[in-house]
């Protein structure tokens, strides 16, 4: 299924040497923003009654879970990759907090502007950063600081905290972020100890797992356009990962993370084109802070690079 929808890009999932094309991993990752804002617009489509009764997010997390697996699934039993040692301790944190995560950033969108929750999303860094310290041992020096200072200056004008115009809604996006960037320090431990489509595969089998049980308490059956749009979430999802990592493969970190914040621009358009939101002032300056805050990272990263390889 999943070579049909994203044709040749499954190689870079089995750690199969890939050649650096700059130009095709920028249009890769231009690929997977679209698509990661497009689960947003669907998350937020069945969190409210536009395709019928509002989901419980867990509920469309589930969903995300049991379409992505599938897709995976599959897609492992025609590529038959050789698979290694199983992390186990590893994939349950990283798997525990990723479906925590999702399912905040699914509650979040019912209730603000995609556009802001997108933005407030990408302080993901900033914390997984900041986690390392303890958690990786990893030094920060001050221009990560500073970025990360910046970052959140900006997540702060997108909360609004004002008693007239403070958003609660924003805080799920904000806790979703915190929690995304613990299973992104997770994610660092198990990246070279298993190849990808391995991870993909567990991830999502115990993600559904856990998301099965959860979605027990708040279950009700689906309309057939929200049935379609769970799979659709799902499906893209798992699309999307495929161009990422592939994307990822191609090219330089440095190159490829400044084209991923397309992902604001997108989601600001389809928050526009179905559901008539218009970004408002407070809305692009807070987007704006917070996206310098990962340019600045992402260039001193870049910078440190070229020194270690002189």
């Amino acid at each position: 299924m999943l070579l049909a929808i994203c044709p040749a890009l499954t190689h870079g999932w089995a750690m199969t040497p890939i050649s650096q094309n700059p130009a095709l991993a920028a249009l890769l990752i231009l690929v997977a923003s679209a698509i990661l804002a497009g689960t947003t617009l669907l998350a937020k489509a069945l969190g409210t009654d536009v395709l019928g009764p509002a989901l419980n997010p867990m509920q469309i997390s589930h969903g995300r879970f049991l379409f992505a697996f599938l897709v995976i699934v599959t897609t492992v039993g025609i590529l038959r990759p050789r698979l290694g040692r199983v992390h186990w301790g590893l994939h349950v944190g990283r798997t525990s907090f990723g479906w925590l995560g999702i399912t905040l950033m699914f509650a979040s969108v019912a209730f603000i502007p995609i556009a802001d929750a997108t933005a407030i999303s990408f302080l993901n860094p900033v914390f997984a950063m900041v986690l390392a310290i303890p958690l990786l041992k990893e030094g920060v020096g001050p221009w990560r600081w500073m970025a990360a200072i910046v970052a959140l200056i900006g997540a702060l004008v997108l909360l609004r905290p004002t008693p007239a115009s403070f958003q609660p809604a924003a805080l799920l996006a904000l806790t979703a972020a915190a929690v995304i960037g613990m299973e992104l320090i997770f994610i660092k431990k198990l990246s070279g100890r298993e190849i990808p489509i391995q991870i993909l595969l567990i991830n999502n089998a115990m993600g559904l797992t856990i998301a099965t049980v959860a979605v027990s308490f708040v279950f009700q059956m689906p309309t057939p356009q929200q049935w379609a749009a769970l799979a659709a979430i799902g499906v893209l999802m798992a699309c999307a990962q495929a161009c990422f990592v592939n994307g990822m493969a191609r090219a330089d970190a440095s190159f490829v993370a400044p084209i991923s914040y397309a992902t604001l621009i997108f989601a600001a358009l389809y928050d526009f084109a179905v559901f008539q939101v218009v970004p408002d002032s407070v809305s692009m300056i807070g987007s704006a802070i917070i996206l310098t805050g990962g340019l600045i990272l992402v260039w001193r990263e870049a910078r440190q690079r070229q020194a270690l390889s002189r």
